[in-house]
Parts: C-alpha cells; sequence; structure tokens
C-alpha cells in the first residue's frame, strides 16, 4: 500500500505542517471504517476532563485497530466531533502526539453531544 499526500501549490491555500488537502491510498487491501470512539473507560464512564478524554480516545482507537492488526499508521482519515470550540487545540496536540506529527486529511466539528459530559468523539477510516 502507498500513501500519498497531495497538497496542490496553485488554485487553493496552502497546506500546513499538520494539515493536507487530501491522501491518496494506492493499493490497499483492506479498509476498516471506526465508529466515533469516545473517552469511555472500560466500564464506559467517561474520564472527567479533556485530557483523560482524549488518552483515553486514543487507547480505544489503538485497541480497535490492534483488533484488525493496524497500528495508528493506518489511519488515512479522521474526524473529530468537539463539543466545545475552545477543546480545537487540545484535540489538534493529541492527534498530532498519537499519530507522531503524521498529516491525514482531518475534520474538526463542534456540535452538540448526546450526553453532557462527552467532551469529544473520534472516528477514523485505516487502510491496510
Amino acid at each position: 500500500m502507498e500513501m500519498i499526500a497531495h497538497n496542490p501549490a496553485n488554485g487553493i491555500y496552502a497546506a500546513s505542517p499538520d494539515y493536507i488537502h487530501a491522501l491518496e491510498v494506492r493499493h490497499p487491501s483492506r479498509l476498516l471504517f471506526v465508529s466515533g470512539t469516545m473517552g469511555l473507560d472500560r466500564q464506559g464512564m467517561a474520564a472527567t476532563d479533556l485530557e483523560g478524554q482524549l488518552n483515553l480516545i486514543w487507547s480505544n482507537l489503538r485497541a480497535i485497530l490492534t483488533s484488525a492488526d493496524m497500528t495508528v499508521d493506518n489511519i488515512v482519515r479522521l474526524t473529530s466531533y468537539l463539543s466545545d470550540g475552545a477543546f480545537m487545540e487540545a484535540n489538534q496536540n493529541a492527534r498530532l502526539r498519537a499519530l507522531g506529527g503524521r498529516a491525514v486529511p482531518t475534520t474538526a466539528i463542534i456540535v452538540e453531544t448526546l450526553r453532557d459530559d462527552w467532551l469529544v468523539e473520534i472516528e477514523i477510516i485505516a487502510a491496510g
């Protein structure tokens, strides 16, 4: 499988070091679509703060990826759902740490969550 970033130099605004406009995935043999994953522990309880929820989300995503014989290196698309726009920077930093600085197409959306204690939810697409 080959991953190629596409950041046109003309006709569109510039990408930043942690953002790419598009990612071409050539010859994947498998795709994994992961539901929105929340910062819940094994008992289904949300961490009490944003940092705790982000840590649990990435731990949960790693467990899901491992079950499919994949790692965070297989993530090719990510969408974050934030209950507050003030969470954008912390969410971005957690993503950059989790992906080792690797940029993937990503979108962050401010939403009303189903429960007040759910601060962020992340869904991914992975390819292998």
